[in-house]
C-alpha cells in the first residue's frame, strides 16, 4: 500500500502480481477496501497491476472543490509515474473507463493499449445512466433500481444469482454517497469524449455486456466504432460482466498482453 503525492492530494494505491505493467481504473464509488475491487479480476495476478482510490473515494483525499474528468485522467497519468513505468497497458471499466478515455487523449503516449469495459463516450455516442438521479432516493429504493441497472434481467428477483444476491446485499448495506462521491457523479454528468475519440491512437477493445442497464450495448457499439482500429467484445452479462462470465476476464487480459 502506498500513497502518491499530486497536486495537493494523496491518492492511495496498491499493488501486486507479475507480470507486463498493468493500470486499473474503478468505477463508480470505487474503494480498495470493498471487495471484489480490480485484483479480483480472474488472471490479473499474471500483470504487475496497480489500483488506486480515485479522488475523492476510499482513502484518497478529498478535493475542496469540484474535480473535471481532466483532473481524475491525470491523477491517473500520477499513478503511472509513481509505478516507475514509461507504457503502460490500461483498463478502465465503467467510470473508470470514461477516465480512461480522457487518459488516452491527454498523455497517449503512456498507454500501450487500453480495454475500456461497460462504459460510454458521452455526446453523441450516448451517455451511461445518470446515477445522481439515484442518490435522493431511499435505501432500499436505491438498491433495487440499482440492481436492475447492473443487471437489466436482475428486475425480475427470480433472475438473482448468486452474484446478484451478494450485489443486492452490498447495495442495500451501502452508505448515501459522501461529498467525494458527489463530486465523481458530477464530473461524470458532464463526461464527452465523442468529438476527439479520432485522436485514440493505440489498440483498443471496447468490452460491453449484453444486459448492462448502466452502459447501455448501443454506448459501446459507438465507441468502438468511432475509435480508429478499436474492436468490439459483447459478452452475455450486464455490468458487472467481468466477474459474471467466466470467459470475459480471460478474454480482456489476453488482449492487454499483447506488446508491441
Amino acid at each position: 500500500m502506498s500513497w502518491i503525492e499530486h497536486h495537493g492530494l494523496r491518492l492511495y494505491a496498491e499493488r501486486a502480481g507479475n507480470g507486463p505493467p498493468l493500470l486499473y481504473i474503478s468505477g463508480t464509488g470505487g474503494d480498495l477496501r470493498v471487495r471484489p475491487n480490480g485484483f479480483d479480476m480472474p488472471g490479473v495476478d499474471a500483470f504487475d497491476v496497480v489500483c488506486y482510490d480515485q479522488r475523492g473515494l476510499g482513502q484518497s483525499d478529498r478535493p475542496a472543490g469540484p474535480s473535471t474528468m481532466a483532473d481524475f485522467a491525470d491523477d491517473a497519468a500520477a499513478v503511472i509515474d509513481w509505478a516507475g513505468w514509461d507504457r503502460v497497458a490500461l483498463i478502465g471499466v465503467s467510470f473508470g473507463g470514461m477516465v480512461a478515455q480522457e487518459l488516452l487523449l491527454r498523455h497517449p503516449d503512456r498507454i500501450e493499449r487500453a480495454v475500456l469495459a461497460c462504459t460510454s463516450s458521452g455526446g453523441d455516442g450516448g451517455a451511461s445512466f445518470p446515477l445522481h438521479e439515484l442518490s435522493e432516493l431511499a435505501p432500499d429504493e436505491r438498491a433495487r433500481r440499482m440492481l436492475a441497472l447492473l443487471d437489466t434481467r436482475w428486475a425480475d428477483p427470480a433472475n438473482l444469482d448468486p452474484i446478484g444476491r451478494a450485489t443486492l446485499a452490498r447495495l442495500q448495506s451501502s452508505p448515501p454517497a459522501d461529498v467525494g462521491a458527489v463530486a465523481q457523479l458530477e464530473a461524470r454528468r458532464h463526461h464527452d469524449t465523442w468529438a476527439r475519440l479520432a485522436e485514440v491512437a493505440c489498440p483498443v477493445l471496447v468490452a460491453a455486456g449484453r444486459f448492462d442497464g448502466i452502459a447501455a450495448l448501443a454506448n459501446s457499439e459507438r465507441l468502438a466504432e468511432r475509435i480508429p482500429g478499436a474492436s468490439l467484445a459483447v459478452f452475455d452479462g450486464g455490468h458487472l460482466f467481468l466477474l459474471q462470465v467466466p470467459g470475459a476476464a480471460p478474454a480482456v487480459l489476453e488482449f492487454l498482453s499483447v506488446r508491441r
